[in-house]
């Protein structure tokens, strides 16, 4: 067997997502450690994997693309920041390399400067993306402000017109930066995000048709692998046992992008409605925060035995938290903030698993309207989670993983 050494993004909507992964490759008989969020470090430990903590710099760079003022904008302050972290996960990924000696590498999308080191280190490496990667892909419209699909050749002209409008901000920012840490690497440029992304010999992406759009054209080397939801392991609170209502779940984002709002208008909308509102806050529950009889407000409650049980989730469309509501088969109605979201929000829309809220129409009535609208999208859920069982999940990543890296000298995968 191997030891097989992961890198995440500060995020824990990135690393939650290629936990079941790492899992899977331990169970397996491989080596596997990850080096990730200093507060996850006794987590990771905990469930059998070896874990170590980042450079405290990548940690204290933040998004702040919540703060723009519209999609180009936010795109380009993402790439701002991923660039920025670069400058310090190359290098600490290459002292991880020093410590644990692996065989195979398993590298975050949004980890820029590590991708670059991971190439450099002449080591046989995976990508991860625990979200759809911003690829080119006949058929699909250009990645960010979650344009429809439109079919035939009209739609292909309208998406080579829009594609260098969307990503032309991303790629000025991007291009430099990425050709500066290349270039201390000593590797060439590369002429366009799409050739960035795809370096490494397997790209596994956390998501499945029919949520995703068809990618005939992506080829053998990206590989979708389901929703990878996971969450650690906790105890069921008594009090949502005793939950006799339709349960509706409200989630917003684990890395701060000022989405409160979307709990406060779920929790106005839905006050006098015959469910019971359970909405989770991860990066804090303001003190002022109205909660009426028929809602409890939490930190953090495990999303999994709520699911279990809701009728319809209420997301902020991040797609850790989408997708683990839809491999339940429970519908979702989602309200895009920024990030991938736009584009999560249409796919739930375009696959009929659910409902899209603008953000600007954000209002309690529209949002009770939507609501209800999603719940009877059970079917086009129970069809999503029905597509991620057939990606065939981590085992299929596992498998394509030791496929494509089997042992054929000291540096490879047995």
């Amino acid at each position: 067997m191997s030891t097989i050494l992961a890198y995440t993004s500060p995020a824990l909507g990135h690393l939650f997502p290629m936990t079941p992964l790492l899992l899977e490759l331990r169970s397996r008989g491989h080596r596997v450690h990850v080096r990730t969020l200093a507060g996850q470090v006794d987590r990771m430990q905990s469930l059998g994997l070896e874990a170590s903590a980042m450079d405290s710099r990548v940690e204290a760079i933040e998004n702040t693309d919540w703060r723009a003022g519209n999609a180009r904008a936010a795109l380009a302050g993402a790439v701002a920041t991923f660039t920025a972290r670069g400058a310090y996960d190359g290098a600490d990924l290459e002292g991880a390399i020093g410590e644990v000696a692996p065989d195979l590498l398993v590298v975050d999308i949004n980890a820029w400067g590590a991708l670059v080191a991971a190439e450099a280190s002449g080591l046989p490496f995976v990508t991860f993306s625990p979200y759809t990667p911003p690829l080119r892909s006949v058929g699909t419209p250009p990645f960010g402000p979650g344009f429809k699909p439109w079919p035939g050749p009209i739609g292909w002209l309208r998406d080579a017109l829009l594609r260098p409008v969307v990503m032309g901000a991303a790629e000025k920012v991007m291009g430099p930066r990425i050709a500066e840490l290349r270039g201390a690497k000593g590797l060439a440029p590369v002429r366009d995000a799409d050739a960035f992304f795809r370096r490494a010999p397997l790209l596994l992406v956390a998501t499945a048709e029919p949520f995703e759009y068809h990618h005939e054209d992506w080829g053998e080397d990206i590989m979708m692998i389901g929703a990878c939801a996971w969450e650690p392991p906790t105890e069921t609170p008594a009090w949502l046992e005793a939950l006799e209502q339709p349960i509706v779940l409200v989630t917003t984002s684990s890395e701060f992008q000022d989405d409160g709002v979307l709990v406060r208008t779920a929790l106005e909308a839905l006050a006098e409605e015959p469910v019971s509102v359970v909405a989770t806050m991860p990066a804090g529950v303001p003190d002022d925060l109205v909660v009426p009889a028929n809602a409890r407000v939490e930190r953090f409650v495990p999303h999994g035995p709520v699911l279990e049980r809701a009728a319809v989730a209420v997301t902020h469309g991040g797609m850790g938290g989408t997708q683990k509501a839809l491999a339940h088969g429970v519908p979702v109605c989602v309200v895009p903030f920024g990030r991938d979201q736009l584009e999560v929000a249409r796919r739930v829309e375009v696959s009929g698993s659910g409902t899209r809220l603008p953000k600007a129409r954000l209002d309690a009535a529209r949002l009770r309207e939507a609501v209800h609208a999603a719940m009877g999208c059970s079917e086009g859920a129970r069809a999503v989670a029905a597509g991620y069982q057939a990606s065939g999940g981590v085992a299929a990543g596992a498998d394509a993983i030791e496929r494509r890296f089997a042992r054929s000298d000291a540096r490879g995968i047995s």
